[in-house]
């Protein structure tokens, strides 16, 4: 089913065509913009959009210089010759088709490379023509061997005559009009006075105009010059020979046809995708439930337009009211124009579309009474409105411009409600305008119609062009007139007429307008808000990264210092250790091994002081009473609300509430073992946390201090974890000469943790 031409027209569809025709590069391109129909076959819509799309992000379709050569194809086959310069057409048209063919192969997606299979391969006429023919459509000397060896022939020839006529001259001085050699019909002739023309011996052959020369061919070069016009002769059939013969290649090629049809669809093709770069079209989206979702969509044939979004689904029609000259007629037709394009495989003029595949656009636009036909303005509507009614369905789109309009109004409102009811109930979707009051009360009450309006700046007298869907328009009609200047009496008197029911509504409409304007303003001052917020964030998100990439450089850095420094101490400790094997060397060595501890506690940086602890002051390692035991104890475990507390020997789980933190008075730092002097040493040594090498060297390094110092016992504090380190720990204890024995500490002191060394005096 094709689309009813008077919607094409109506909706200005016609304009866009002729923009495509502006757009293309060959006649065969501007023939098929002209034609452009729209389609209601989804699968052919999206192949078309594809195509478009593999135009303008893949393939550059360059197709100037192809020419519409239907024509002499349609002569060689009616049998006639062709000349150089058609035939030249011809060939480089098929050969600019195979160049077409070749950039698309290398750089289409994939669309186009489907559409180009219609280019044949048209290489051997093209070699032919081009061999045959020189730039200028002439035929070459070397087309034939024939026609070489005649071309030989020729020119030699010609030299000859020109020679012997040169000598003529000389002694025909005296006869000749004047002194030169000319040709006439193809033979060299000189020129003789008309009145000694008896005084020469020759043949006439021409004369001038005025009868005063005659051009004579002497009698020495004629047969020269017959022998000339023999090979010419002879030239001409060779020449018009090749040209048949280049004729009957190209009314033999059955391909070109197909070729020809298939420049004509890429160039439609191309100019699409120029259209969409020119006007900023985008791809609309397909749905298949009936539904219309544009955003920011505009008239594309209105110089700077205002962009407004059309939704239709659960809102079947929408009824858009307001004055004349603010965009209504111009909204209904952007929601028409841009499925008629979306159906003819075009981008549309919306930042985004979603629409569906509809069967038909009808429509009632504009003014079509006729003297002729005895119709009315009114009849005219009419005449269309029966025909929406009997094809409207949810697969196709309704436009109806000035519903009820050319009539009474109050009868024009009853039967403009009745064809809307009728519209609803055949579940049509589409966009109504109209001036009738009734019909904003019916639209508020009525689901599945729905108020839209125009916005207008009442200050200046001027549209805004902005769609604004859920209000009704008002009229402005007595606003406009007070504005304009007309007698406050007659606009008292009108007001008086009109009655307090009768402005109701466009006061109710006036306090909406403001309330909308309002809400408005909140909603600009809130997105510039959410704007400047979103700015800031994104802002010191970046600080942060930053700050955490010199964190982990700094990081990164320190740890290679350390373990710089790690290796040279556990070195030089090797180096102490292996000169401490000798008896008289022990005291000079354990002095220096208290010298370099000394030392790498002074090189320690002091910790941090301390920060406040804030928040909740319950963490692990926390002493607290637990008064329903009557017992205090250290928190192990934080689970929410939950605490898992070491009560002596036993593991209780109590409640956050039902704990106190127990303050405790601070007390001296365990001593921990430095390698200090005699009078300083320390007899315990925390290895928590530490690996088992590191571990294992710093029990080996106090055993031997201690050993030195004649110290005993150590306190090696491990902790109980799995009791790797513990098991590790203790079996290098087993292999050390200097240990006498080793056990556990007292439970309250420690217990598996703990681990009590006596090291041999």
């Amino acid at each position: 089913m094709s689309f009813d031409a008077r919607a094409l027209s109506a909706l200005d569809f016609p304009r866009i065509r002729q923009a495509l025709a502006e757009r293309s590069a060959t006649s065969l391109g501007v023939e098929r913009a002209q034609a452009l129909e729209p389609s209601a076959d989804g699968g052919r819509i999206a192949r078309e959009l594809n195509e478009v799309e593999d135009a303008m992000f893949g393939v550059s379709l360059s197709l100037g210089g192809i020419q519409d050569i239907r024509d002499l194809h349609g002569r060689a086959i009616e049998g006639r010759v062709l000349s150089g310069s058609d035939l030249l057409t011809a060939a480089y048209s098929l050969d600019g088709a195979m160049t077409v063919k070749r950039a698309i192969g290398a750089n289409s997606r994939g669309p186009l490379r489907e559409v180009a299979h219609g280019l044949a391969d048209h290489s051997e006429l093209v070699r032919r023509v081009l061999g045959a023919l020189d730039r200028d459509g002439q035929v070459r000397d070397d087309a034939s061997p024939r026609l070489r060896d005649l071309r030989k022939r020729i020119e030699p020839l010609r030299s000859r005559i020109r020679e012997k006529l040169s000598a003529t001259l000389e002694r025909w001085a005296d006869v000749l009009q004047e002194n030169i050699v000319t040709i006439r019909r193809d033979r060299y002739v000189l020129p003789v006075q008309a009145s000694r023309v008896g005084q020469v011996q020759g043949i006439i052959v021409d004369a001038s105009a005025t009868g005063q020369t005659y051009f004579v061919e002497p009698a020495t070069v004629t047969p020269l010059n017959n022998e000339l016009a023999r090979l010419i002769l002879d030239e001409e059939a060779e020449v018009r020979r090749i040209l048949t013969e280049l004729s009957g290649l190209l009314a033999a090629d059955p391909d070109v046809p197909l070729t020809l049809s298939t420049i004509g669809t890429l160039d439609l093709i191309a100019a699409k995708a120029r259209l969409a770069r020119d006007w900023r079209l985008n791809r609309p989206e397909p749905v298949t439930d009936n539904a219309y979702d544009l955003r920011e969509a505009r008239h594309p044939l209105i110089e700077h337009p205002v962009p407004n979004d059309i939704r239709l689904g659960d809102i079947k029609l929408l009824l858009i009211t307001g004055p004349n000259m603010g965009g209504k007629t111009a909204t209904l037709k952007t929601l028409g124009l841009a499925v008629l394009m979306h159906q003819c495989g075009m981008y549309v003029a919306a930042a985004s579309a979603k629409l569906p595949v509809v069967r038909d656009v009808l429509v009632d636009i504009g003014d079509e009474q006729s003297i002729e036909a005895s119709l009315s303005t009114f009849a005219s509507h009419l005449k269309h409105l029966r025909f929406v009614l009997r094809h409207a369905a949810p697969d196709t789109l309704v436009l109806i411009d000035e519903l009820g309009s050319g009539t009474d109004p109050d009868e024009g409102a009853a039967l403009s409600q009745a064809l809307i009811e009728q519209l609803l109930g055949q579940n049509a979707r589409g966009i109504i305008t109209s001036h009738l009051s009734p019909l904003k009360q019916f639209a508020l009450e009525t689901p599945g119609l729905r108020n839209a309006s125009m916005g207008f700046d009442l200050a200046t007298l001027a549209p805004t062009y902005h769609l604004q869907v859920g209000q009704p328009g008002r009229s402005y009609a007595l606003a406009i007139a007070r504005r304009m200047g007309l007698p406050e009496d007659v606009l008292v008197r009108a007001e008086t007429l009109l009655g307090p029911n009768a402005g109701l509504m466009e006061r109710m409409l006036e306090g909406l307008e403001h309330e909308r304007a309002d809400l408005s303003e909140q909603l600009a001052a809130a997105v510039s808000a959410r704007r400047d917020t979103e700015t800031e964030l994104a802002r010191v998100r970046q600080e942060r990264e930053t700050l955490e990439q010199r964190r982990n450089e700094m990081l990164a850095e320190a740890a290679q210092k350390a373990e710089t420094l790690y290796a040279d101490a556990i070195e030089r400790v090797r180096t102490l250790r292996a000169r401490a094997q000798e008896d008289v060397a022990r005291p000079r060595v354990m002095q220096e091994l208290r010298d370099l501890r000394t030392a790498a506690q002074k090189a320690r940086p002091a910790p941090p002081a301390p920060r406040e602890e804030r928040g909740d002051p319950i963490r692990v390692g926390s002493n607290v009473d637990v008064p329903a035991y009557n017992a205090t104890g250290q928190v192990l475990e934080l689970r929410g609300d939950d605490l898992v507390v070491q009560l002596g020997v036993m593991k209780v789980g109590v409640k956050r509430r039902d704990v106190r933190v127990k303050q405790e008075a601070k007390v001296k730092a365990p001593r921990v073992f430095v390698g200090t002097t005699k009078s300083t040493f320390q007899n315990e040594l925390q290895l928590r946390g530490m690996g088992v090498e590191e571990a294992v060297e710093e029990l080996r390094t106090a055993i031997l201090e201690a050993h030195a110092l004649k110290e005993s016992p150590l306190r090696v504090v491990h902790g109980k974890g799995q009791g790797v380190l513990r098991r590790l720990l203790r079996e290098y204890l087993k292999n050390d000469k200097r240990v006498e024995s080793f056990h556990d500490a007292e439970t309250n002191q420690g217990g598996h943790g703990v681990t009590i060394v006596n090291v041999k005096r």
